[in-house]
């Protein structure tokens, strides 16, 4: 095999903050030699195009970065050349990055040079794609973003794929799917888990200037590690819902499952903990800002002596109607385990109304759990999200219900739209939420392959029909930036 390579242009480029997208850390600041580039006078770029490449780039050795920074506009065909087992691509402006696997090439282009264009997606089908009749260029073009995670369903005698956009490109034979992708304008590539450190049942809101995560944390010192984001793919720490100073005084322990919303002009922490009295709980805690100080409420919000209760969220429907939905812990005493909705006081620290069951677990992917529910209002509907089955191994799921009136009555979907795929286990309690580029994003946990703990994924949500979907997620490869 050729060596791979990659020909930088050194006097194309200027300094670059090196950074891996999607890996949550940053490495320290490398400059390249201070050099005129070309085609100016002063040495200032007069415009610039960055590079991203997908995960199967076969890096050389010395390049830290996941993406490279060139002078002027760099554009690409969506062309993909095999050589022996792996693949590459060549840029306008020479570059020839190599990708392991054939038809593996990858890349995104963000330029703020003239001709820049909104976000949109080349697809470049390989040589064995069953061309439609009148159809003369070998690809696709597409607004907005459209991923592919390399699955390919044979039959006889052919095979197909399909497209986060519900396009079905055949090909001639069996497994005989390829596809370049081309992403211009989306601003870079990730991949996940967007934070490679424990992150279970992440709690994720807009706060109005940033993404705000929240996890639980079980016995930890501090409770509820809070985390930021511009762009729900790089997240900075930013302390805890309560240090270890500020913790509830009625509860003991197993924090869990902490979410934060904006209830009128001030934000909630709603979470779960263990009441002295050894049951399961609800709390609430108040603060002016998303990041705090929060303010314990000083008892339960919601507490039964006869029955744990966890996971809840927060919800307005459409008339501004507060509501708080939570499960019943039942699968712990062997019983079901009901999704209630009940209204909330304007300020979000009563119960008001009558408690009605959503949801109970009754189809069989589900086991003996439904929980942790986030619900949306969209197109006439309130869709609950939930999870189900047994949160420790492959049988997590994420399914999701609607209904027309905010406490139902709820309608299942059936399947589950999110399960344990690409290399990621059970995955589940999901937040939703409107991404930087104004698509809806689903963030939720999911064990790493070795199973040692419970990572953040962040992957687009679509709406075919009606219905939420995850198309080839948990994703393993590049995605185009939310």
């Amino acid at each position: 095999m050729k060596n791979p390579s990659l020909i930088p242009a050194l006097a194309l480029l200027g300094a670059v903050s090196v950074f891996a997208p999607g890996c949550g850390d940053e490495h320290s600041d490398t400059s390249l030699p201070d050099e005129t580039p070309v085609g100016t006078a002063s040495g200032a770029l007069a415009c610039s195009t960055r590079i991203t490449y997908g995960d199967r780039w076969i890096r050389p050795a010395t390049h830290p970065a996941q993406y490279d920074v060139a002078g002027d506009l760099v554009t690409w065909d969506g062309s993909c050349v095999n050589e022996g087992t792996n693949s590459y691509a060549v840029l306008s402006n020479g570059w020839k990055p190599y990708f392991t696997g054939n038809n593996a090439c990858v890349l995104a282009l963000d330029t703020d040079c003239t001709g820049a264009t909104a976000c949109s997606t080349r697809l470049t089908y390989s040589a064995t794609w069953l061309r439609p009749s009148g159809h003369t260029a070998q690809f696709d073009d597409a607004g907005g973003r459209v991923t592919w995670d390399r699955g390919c369903t044979n039959e006889s005698p052919n095979s197909y794929t399909v497209l986060s956009n519900g396009w079905k490109p055949y090909f001639s034979g069996a497994n005989a799917c390829g596809l370049s992708l081309r992403y211009t304008g989306c601003g870079g590539l990730y991949t996940n888990p967007v934070l490679p450190v424990g992150c279970a049942d992440p709690g994720v809101i807009h706060d109005g200037t940033q993404y705000v995560a929240a996890c639980t944390s079980g016995g930890a010192a501090n409770a509820f590690a809070l985390r930021t984001s511009r762009d729900l793919v790089t997240w900075t720490a930013a302390g805890s819902i309560f240090p270890s100073t500020r913790k509830p005084t009625w509860a003991t322990g197993d924090f869990w499952a902490p979410e934060i919303h904006k209830v009128g002009t001030r934000f909630i922490a709603y979470f779960t903990a263990r009441h002295t009295d050894g049951k399961l709980s609800i709390g609430a805690a108040t603060a002016t800002s998303a990041l705090g100080p929060f303010t314990d409420i000083g008892h339960p919000l919601v507490h039964d002596v006869g029955m744990g209760m966890i996971d809840a969220t927060f919800f307005q429907d459409t008339a501004g109607v507060p509501y708080l939905v939570w499960k019943a812990d039942g699968n712990a005493v062997g019983q079901q385990t009901p999704i209630y909705g009940q209204t909330l006081s304007a300020d979000g620290l009563a119960l008001t109304g009558t408690r009605r069951t959503l949801i109970t677990n009754n189809l069989a992917w589900e086991g003996g759990v439904v929980e942790a529910p986030w619900v949306v209002a969209r197109g006439g509907y309130y869709y609950l999200f939930y999870s189900g089955n047994a949160y420790y191994n492959s049988t997590y799921a994420v399914g999701v219900a609607r209904a027309t009136s905010p406490l139902g009555p709820y309608t299942k979907l059936g399947a589950p739209i999110l399960k344990t795929g690409g290399g990621w286990v059970g995955p589940g309690h999901n937040s939703v939420v409107t991404g930087p580029g104004g698509d809806t994003y689903m963030v939720y946990h999911a064990w790493d392959s070795a199973h040692t703990d419970r990572l953040m994924l962040v992957d687009a949500i679509t709406w075919p029909n009606g219905w939420p979907a995850v198309p080839e997620a948990p994703s393993a490869g590049s995605r185009p930036m939310p």
